[in-house]
């Protein structure tokens, strides 16, 4: 039997990393089942939502804009959330030196319960049409 709309469950979840790592190819591909092969930068934050009707949960999710500018609005974004991802460039040991700096900023400044997740991404499209 499903539990009534109020019931619902609503987790924030943001996506942190480098510009161009790959953050908001990804969420767009969860929340609309969409890719582009080129994406414009996010300026400041993005915001979308998916609901799993199957699990009466709502994600409210955050896409951070990767550029060191934005850098000091990322609290803002992910404080009070319950999930983050970090996303690095595959390709770029300098992207993942930053993802473990999200980390241990997560750890320090963060929700103490929050669960994150390292998602590397972002192959170039040469690699795919080998």
């Amino acid at each position: 039997m499903e539990q009534p709309l109020s019931q619902q469950t609503v987790a924030k979840l943001v996506l942190l990393g480098e510009m161009g790592s790959g953050k908001s190819s990804l969420v767009l591909r969860y929340v609309k089942g969409q890719f582009f092969d080129y994406q414009a930068s996010t300026v400041g934050a993005a915001f979308l939502t998916k609901t799993l009707p199957e699990l009466n949960v709502k994600f409210e999710i955050w896409d951070t804009a990767g550029q060191e500018r934005y850098h000091s609005l990322a609290p803002m974004y992910y404080r009070g959330a319950a999930a983050a991802i970090i996303v690095y460039d595959i390709t770029s040991v300098d992207s993942l030196t930053r993802a473990k700096s999200w980390v241990k900023e997560l750890q320090r400044q963060g929700n103490p319960n929050m669960i994150m997740a390292l998602a590397g991404a972002h192959v170039r499209a040469q690699s795919r049409s080998r």
